[in-house]
């Protein structure tokens, strides 16, 4: 039985059209594995894992890393925790000095450290699930997510890029009695603050760059509005449980206090509390170098985020003065004029000190932490230049 070519036109569209949706049911199915029942986007570890690491490639990296830590860490009294890894893969890692003096106990792979700033990293990848997963737009107002925010023009974005224009709640919280220091000051007390003493723009928005703690405070309440959970629990709910990472928390200052790893200064006196202590999204984050490894592991699977999101955040996008030094979505960066550009963010915070590096064309993460304040943490870079072309020398004496 012949068809006739109009039938045999009308069966390829047919088939063509089920093709197509199956198409598009799959990738609905593999999407829909980052939602969780309670509609909220997690992150997935990575399935089948990068590539093997040669043995000797190994030895011979493991070598200039163990050399680097033994020169930098010499002093038999640092505190420190540090790792360097390739494809998730640790290569070497090495633990020293007290978590706490006064009960003898000692840092471990498993003790989590306050790693201040570099919270802004894991607080930015959780807003950038939530954006993925249309929950949220990278353009959108924070006057339509925070019941009584200011500032009409801020948005989403230029709180994870720092083009805000906000003031530090550090310093507005301190200054003219605005806030009682004896009260601890939580991320919503911010807001108030912002609007009853009508806290004024440092700067016009997006006009450029500056650093401030505040745009992440604000987003740790948008990861609340949007999720309908407080920022610990979501955190936990989709990025440190689904990852496995079992030693990480967002502290609660008023269940925790007695219990987190205390902060020293560089003569080892403890560094108390204070009223700052109980804000969260720029910092507040406790975590081991391992757990930080399989976060940043994750961060390389397929369905982590879409290409063009993905994109966005590793691009720098303040150029309003010269330099090498920008700020993506949630990452620091360096764009030498040649070779690859250099991702990190660093920490501080009481006696705390941190660093996240994140070489993405090598996938090297280098991580260093301490509880007693130093910036020997911030030499972790000079590394990036046993793994790629990175103008940094190993055996340069410097400490920024």
């Amino acid at each position: 039985m012949k068809i006739k070519k109009s039938h045999y036109i009308l069966l390829c569209s047919i088939l063509f059209l089920i093709s197509t949706s199956c198409s598009k049911q799959e990738k609905t199915q593999e999407s829909i594995i980052k939602i969780n029942e309670n509609g909220i986007p997690v992150m997935q570890p990575m399935k089948e894992g990068l590539p093997e690491l040669s043995k000797s490639f190994i030895n011979d990296k493991k070598y200039g890393s163990a050399r680097f830590f033994e020169k930098t860490w010499s002093e038999k009294n640092d505190n420190v925790s540090f790792l360097v890894a390739k494809n998730g893969q640790i290569i070497y890692e090495n633990y020293m000095g007290y978590a706490n003096k006064r009960t003898d106990e000692k840092i471990t792979k498993e003790t989590p450290l306050h790693i201040a700033s570099v919270s802004k990293v894991l607080t930015a990848t959780a807003i950038l699930m939530l954006i993925d997963a249309e929950k949220i737009k990278l353009d959108q107002k924070v006057t339509t997510l925070i019941d009584g925010f200011p500032y009409p023009d801020v948005t989403v974005q230029t709180l994870l890029n720092h083009r805000s224009g906000m003031r530090n709640y550090a310093y507005f919280t301190f200054e003219n009695n605005n806030w009682d220091k004896k009260k601890l000051l939580t991320n919503e007390d911010i807001v108030k603050v912002m609007v009853e003493k009508e806290i004024q723009l440092e700067t016009k928005t997006d006009t450029h760059f500056s650093y401030c703690n505040t745009n992440y405070a604000m987003l740790a309440l948008i990861i609340e509005k949007v999720t309908g959970l407080k920022y610990p629990e979501a955190m936990k709910e989709m990025i440190f449980s689904p990852l496995g990472m079992t030693n990480t928390y967002v502290c609660d200052f008023e269940k925790d206090r007695e219990n987190i790893v205390p902060s020293y200064k560089g003569n080892h006196v403890e560094i108390g509390t204070d009223y700052l202590d109980g804000i969260y999204g720029d910092k507040n984050i406790y975590s081991t170098p391992r757990d930080l490894l399989k976060f940043d592991a994750a961060r390389y699977a397929p369905f982590f985020l879409n290409k063009e999101l993905l994109k966005k955040v590793y691009q720098g996008y303040s150029y309003e003065s010269k330099g090498l030094k920008n700020y993506g979505l949630g990452i620091r960066m360096i764009e030498f004029e040649k070779g690859e550009p250099f991702f990190f963010h660093n920490g501080w915070w009481h006696g705390n000190t941190s660093s996240f590096i994140n070489l993405r064309k090598e996938k090297v993460t280098i991580i260093t932490l301490s509880n007693k304040f130093t910036r020997k943490t911030y030499q972790s870079k000079k590394l990036a230049s046993l793994f790629g072309d990175y103008p940094f020398k190993l055996n340069e004496d410097n400490d920024e």
